[in-house]
């Protein structure tokens, strides 16, 4: 029986590339604290597809 934690798995993606038309996504996977972060994580990584630093958010 797995203990159920404060901290969540968390699948962030590109919000510049879904309007800028190209193919593919950018995603990664992360955990955060459900506690001490409960609203919706907004980091800034690199998407490989349009080589650059974008800001990704938190889906689902």
């Amino acid at each position: 029986m797995a203990k159920k934690g404060n901290r969540v798995q968390v699948i962030l993606e590109c919000t510049e590339h879904k309007t800028s038309g190209l193919a593919g996504t950018s995603r990664y996977i992360t955990t955060k604290n459900r506690k001490n972060t409960s609203e919706r994580l907004e980091l800034k990584k690199y998407n490989p597809i349009m080589r650059k630093m974008t800001v990704h958010k938190e889906i689902k």
